[in-house]
């Protein structure tokens, strides 16, 4: 467990120096989450990670919300070539062509399934009929297995089972908040 001046403690991962990580995990990670924007952002942030740290992500995510339109999913469903090839010049985000491109595709389809469900929110948490899992040690599930495959049927990129593992974990549907951590087991704090 990682400590910070408070005393409190936190999960191995949690890296207690950088500020910005402390309060991710501190009021974020493991906390349930239904907007539809937030979701999308953290679908669209998690999608970047693959291959990187998420501290790396979560370090540029300012930048990424500034050249991502503020992580709105009906302009970036609306980009364009030459929206593309300015995002991957953009040296202050993950210049991945794919990701990019991922990024908008994933967007649209975001859409759809928000059309076929009335919102993301009932789409994914329909997943565990409302409710929140908890386990720890893990980096993929029965239940990630089953979304990513979904995800992936309707064409999302960037949504394997490792990706949307730590994506639920984001969004809590599954906290993961680690024995000792001072938010293991209790009610995630309202953001």
């Amino acid at each position: 467990m990682e400590t910070n001046g408070k005393d409190k403690q936190r999960c191995h991962w949690c890296n207690t120096a950088n500020p910005a990580y402390v309060d991710y995990h501190d009021r974020e990670w493991g906390v349930p989450q239904h907007d539809d924007g937030k979701l999308f952002e953290m679908l669209l942030l998690e999608s970047f990670q693959a291959g990187l740290s998420w501290e790396c992500i979560l370090n540029k995510r300012e930048a990424f919300r500034k050249a991502f339109d503020g992580f709105d999913f009906g302009k970036i469903a609306s980009y364009d070539a030459r929206k593309l090839q300015a995002l991957g010049q953009d040296k202050s985000i993950v210049r991945n062509r794919l990701k990019i491109a991922a990024a908008v595709t994933n967007a649209r389809i975001f859409m759809e399934i928000r059309h076929e469900y009335g919102s993301f929110d009932r789409y994914l948490w329909h997943f565990t009929g409302g409710a929140t899992v908890f386990e720890t040690g893990r980096a993929t599930s029965p239940l990630s297995d089953t979304v990513s495959r979904d995800l992936r049927r309707r064409g999302m990129k960037f949504v394997g089972s490792t990706i949307v593992y730590s994506y639920l974990q984001a969004v809590g549907i599954i906290n993961s908040h680690e024995d000792g951590c001072w938010l293991a087991n209790h009610d995630t704090p309202e953001t």
